[in-house]
């Protein structure tokens, strides 16, 4: 075991000293920082908080639109105030075009007593400030079809009643629409991590893997420990170095979270509320990370020790990082209705179960048989993978020389045997 923790440590120093590592880590966390405050920096920048009141020209034809247009803003958006004009449409084009003013309203009513509207800007993005107008003109359209039909306020409050709906589900597995909810965003933001953990880790280990084939010092270290315990200390070096950076960057995260009181972080604190979430869920999380880094990770390794040139390590790795793209995709398409055929069939196929399973697990109330069989089926397969890993390794880390191909499996194990 001395041999093993040796590697182990130098598979974590190594890549822990690398200045990628240290930039990468640096920036995620000033980004962390920088994301929590972004509401306060803004706030202090002229014209970007949002506080600016505006003021709209507006060229009423029919000349009964502007007043109850401009009493409905007011009691509805107080930092919208309209300004009618006599200007004609053309001059009020000419200011938005040399941009004196930002935009204009042109209001008109046909025979049948439509509002007619036409907002013009120059900006392709203003959503907010035209949204605001057309809520407040469809109130001012309310309010002259029921002066045409002589209809009091109570009536015309009744013509949009919401119907009371209640969704009643009577299964003993249903979950509420809250707890639902907030599964649904635990869910998507652990999926992430799963899957960016994944596949920048398991990457790590094949670059290491072809930096020391093509240094030639792994002739040296094949020669005094064995392949198996070579390749599962690099595998738990670098896995330990991407648990250590995740919480990192958790801890972070919490600090910043808490310290950057604004509306804007109280407003995220009351949407990640998640004091209905079953805490089976987070171990899920954590065992389905752990298994599938376990997973990718080894078979890294085994791709990695097929290349002599880092250089090739990707083309390498492409199949190993397709199917984790496959499985994020099956995933994502099942958030929004976790109980399709297919997640139940995928969710038991080894390479897909870290992120299928857990989606299942957790936005639905399933058995407990049915993750457990997912994690024996990935943990017989780790067995499986790392003892034919062992074998590939054992000949692959000795094979110099173009090597971009899968074929070169049967090469590496007859390789290992000599």
């Amino acid at each position: 075991m001395h041999e093993f923790w040796i590697i182990f440590k130098q598979a974590f120093m190594t890549k822990a000293k690398t200045k990628s590592f240290i930039i990468t880590t640096v920036l995620v966390v000033a980004g962390i920082f920088l994301l929590s405050n972004l509401p306060r920096i803004l706030d202090s920048i002229d014209g970007i908080g949002g506080d600016e009141p505006t003021t709209m020209k507006v060229i009423d034809a029919s000349g009964k639109l502007d007043d109850p247009l401009s009493a409905v803003l007011q009691a509805n958006e107080s930092d919208i105030t309209i300004e009618p004009t006599e200007e004609s449409e053309k001059d009020l084009e000419k200011q938005v075009r040399s941009e004196d003013i930002d935009s204009f309203l042109t209001l008109s009513l046909d025979e049948s007593n439509t509002i007619q509207a036409k907002y013009t800007t120059l900006s392709s993005i203003e959503m907010s400030l035209p949204e605001a107008l057309r809520n407040a003109l469809q109130t001012v359209q309310a309010g002259i079809k029921s002066d045409e039909l002589s209809l009091s306020s109570d009536q015309v409050d009744s013509l949009f009643t919401q119907v009371n709906f209640e969704n009643n589900n009577i299964s003993t597995s249903a979950k509420s629409e809250d707890e639902l909810n907030q599964a649904r965003i635990l869910v998507y933001v652990l999926m992430f991590v799963i899957y960016f953990a994944v596949i920048l880790y398991s990457g790590m280990i094949a670059t290491e893997v072809a930096t020391e084939k093509s240094s030639r010092v792994m002739e040296i270290l094949i020669s005094s420990v064995s392949p198996v315990k070579h390749m599962f200390a690099k595998v738990l070096g670098i896995g330990t170095l991407g648990i250590v950076q995740i919480v990192i960057y958790g801890i972070v995260g919490f600090i910043a979270f808490k310290t950057s009181a604004s509306e804007a972080t109280e407003g995220i604190g009351s949407f990640f509320n998640f004091t209905d979430i079953n805490p089976m869920t987070l171990v899920y999380a954590v065992v389905f990370f752990l298994l599938g880094y376990f997973l990718y990770a080894t078979l890294a390794a085994l791709l990695g020790s097929l290349v002599s040139r880092t250089e090739d390590v990707q083309q390498m790795i492409m199949p190993m990082t397709l199917m984790i793209v496959a499985a994020f995709i099956l995933a994502a398409s099942g958030l929004g209705n976790p109980e399709l055929v297919y997640l139940k069939y995928a969710s038991f196929f080894p390479f897909f179960t870290p992120l299928v399973m857990f989606l299942r697990v957790g936005m639905l109330d399933l058995p407990m048989w049915e993750p457990l069989l997912a994690i024996a089926i990935m943990l017989v397969t780790i067995f499986v993978l790392g003892w034919f890993g062992a074998r590939v390794y054992r000949g692959g880390v000795l094979m110099y020389g173009p090597s971009r191909s899968l074929k070169d499996i049967k090469k590496a194990i007859q390789l290992g045997k000599e």
